[in-house]
Parts: C-alpha cells; structure tokens; sequence
C-alpha cells in the first residue's frame, strides 16, 4: 500500500495548539496511522462537503482530504465534537 504524506492546514495547525499535549499527542497518532491507511474502519466521509473525511479521536474530530493522485492527506480541523461541523 502506497505511503500518503500529511499536511496540516493553518486552521488545524491553530486548533493544535488550543489542545492540551495528551490530547495533542492522541490525535498525532492517529493522524500517523493515515499515512499508511486514510480510510481506516471508523472513518466516516461527511456528507457537506462531499470531498472531507472524519475520524474520532475521543471527545474530538479530525477531519480531512485524501488526494489519492498526489498521495496526500490534508487536515483541515482538529476540533471538539459540539464544534466541529458548525463552520464546515
């Protein structure tokens, strides 16, 4: 199975940084587990818009895109679930 790089967007990148480090570090092991799988068994592909993917990590959502031809995932939130999909 090929290999996708990751890249986090601005706004994930500023979402990172409101976390606490525990937090911080269970979503970068499961954002790692997408570079060799981005479609792991608990993701599910949101409806609006139709290209973003989310996956849970506890009581937060990564969402982001898989572009299969360029092999890479982008991440665009890191956010609690009450917050997630009120701005998407």
């Amino acid at each position: 199975m090929a290999s996708y790089r990751v890249s986090l967007r601005p706004s994930a990148e500023k979402d990172l940084r409101r976390l606490s480090p525990d937090i911080v570090a269970r979503v970068a092991a499961h954002i790692n587990r997408l570079i060799t799988n981005p479609f792991p068994s608990q993701v599910v592909k949101l409806k609006e818009p139709g290209s973003l993917y989310r996956i849970r990590v506890g009581d937060y959502r990564v969402v982001y895109e898989v572009d299969a031809k360029a092999s890479l995932i982008v991440v665009h939130y890191v956010r609690h679930r009450r917050e997630v999909y009120r701005r998407l």
